[in-house]
């Protein structure tokens, strides 16, 4: 049961598409469900690096792959193509090696259950259960429908004065994530912005393509008040590339528009503008004047390059990094970053991964496991990338995902109840990019 894809440009009627719909809703309905359920709330907080929260998310998640695994097994037929088992295959090497070689080999099978769980099994499911194109737009707009929710929780919270603690005000718009997770709701709101651009500069209906913007237009706002640094870099880079590939003219005239709108929400109305002037301010100064979230961030960063250095194939082991941080790293690190707001009371949240996933799986897995993991993702952007003229809006929206993610990356690993979404969106792009397409 090889993947396939139909391209086709047949519009049913009203009536017959709201059925088709909800047909194919109930078809994806434990994928659809993993995305719904993260509205539910964890038992933890949000760790870092290897470290799971144990959410019905993640259950879900499970449930997914298990579901997947009895209809592959009741098809008794293949069902990957070959490159797509290689490609969602080649990071279990890593993981696994990582695991054998770690000096408490004990200690990191969580991790290994996890690292399978994020990058392999999920994604494979997710890729097997989209059937087709229209399949990938309702998982698509489902992301979109998760943003917005999110993001409204988030815009409330600013007014409010409810969210997670920012520079002493309850006001950093975090969702239903809480103040232990302030990347959780900057995450989603991008992917929900990633998309709906990509859909916006496809070549769908002209009614939705309008949609889009318009949810653009709504997204923009909760992602400059999450304060998040990184998830602004990486989703105004991913939204560039978008836009080079849908034509340099149009790239221009969106960039003007989105501009607009930057001024009109943030300068016009003074939404929050002199705390996001500050914010990206600092963006420049990490290295003239860094705050101490930036000190620790490179503090850890150096540490994760020590334990590196002296394991350099294999790494320090799955979950290692929280065991060798504090010989690795310098008195600069301090003892944790400040969380409160959102319902929570002041605590401090231990720092137990880099804070990028490319160090973290270079320190814990060496370069074999950065090679096979990484090799993966860039295999899947540019599988693609080279499927651009096979449907202009699937394209652009997997491109831009993965674009994200892997800038993202930079700033942030896995961790949290948000990463589950992102196992789900990785599996998204893997359909379009590792599926065997075909023109009707």
């Amino acid at each position: 049961m090889a993947t396939a894809v139909t391209v086709t440009t047949t519009v049913p009627d009203s009536g017959a598409e709201v059925r088709d719909w909800i047909r194919r809703a109930g078809a994806l309905s434990p994928v659809l469900a993993v995305i719904a359920l993260l509205l539910v709330p964890g038992g933890g907080g949000a760790q870092g690096g290897t470290g799971g929260t144990g959410t019905v998310a993640d259950a879900a998640s499970g449930l997914l792959v298990l579901i997947c695994l009895v209809r592959v097994m009741r098809g008794g037929t293949r069902p990957l193509t070959r490159a797509a088992a290689v490609v969602l295959g080649l990071p279990v090497l890593g993981i696994c090696l990582a695991a054998i070689t770690s000096h408490d080999p004990a200690a990191s099978l969580p991790g290994v259950a996890r690292y399978v769980q994020i990058f392999v099994l999920v994604p494979a499911a997710v890729l097997l259960m989209i059937r087709d194109r229209r399949d990938f737009a309702l998982v698509a707009w489902s992301l979109v429908a998760f943003a917005l929710l999110q993001g409204a929780v988030g815009a409330v919270q600013f007014l409010t004065g409810t969210g997670a603690s920012y520079q002493g005000e309850d006001i950093r718009a975090v969702g239903t994530f809480g103040a232990t997770d302030v990347m959780g709701m900057a995450t989603v709101v991008a992917y929900g912005l990633v998309v709906v651009t990509g859909i916006a500069l496809g070549s769908g209906p002209g009614r939705v393509r309008t949609t889009a913007l318009v949810c653009a237009g709504l997204l923009f706002l909760p992602l400059v008040l999450s304060f998040s640094r990184g998830a602004w870099i990486a989703t105004v880079l991913a939204c560039a590339i978008q836009l080079l590939l849908a034509g340099v003219r149009r790239a221009a005239r969106v960039a003007l528009v989105a501009g607009a709108l930057g001024v009109v929400l943030v300068g016009g109305l003074g939404i929050g503008s002199e705390m996001v002037k500050e914010r990206v301010t600092s963006i420049t100064q990490v290295a003239a004047a860094p705050d101490q979230s930036v000190t620790d961030r490179y503090t850890m960063w150096a540490a994760a390059g020590r334990m590196w250095r002296a394991e350099p194939v294999t790494g320090v082991g799955l979950k290692g990094f929280p065991q060798y941080r504090d010989s690795n790293a310098s008195l600069a690190l301090s003892s944790g970053s400040d969380t409160a707001g959102a319902g929570a009371a002041f605590a401090r949240q231990p720092l137990l991964s880099p804070h990028n996933m490319y160090l973290l799986v270079l320190s814990e897995q060496g370069l074999a496991g950065l090679l096979a993991l990484a090799g993966s993702w860039v295999a899947m952007l540019v599988g693609a990338l080279r499927r651009q003229r096979l449907g202009a809006d699937c394209a652009l929206v997997a491109t831009g995902l993965l674009s994200w993610q892997l800038i993202d990356f930079f700033y942030a690993d896995i961790g949290g109840p948000s990463t589950v979404l992102m196992s789900v969106v990785l599996g998204l792009a893997a359909w379009w990019s590792l599926a065997e397409v075909r023109r009707a």
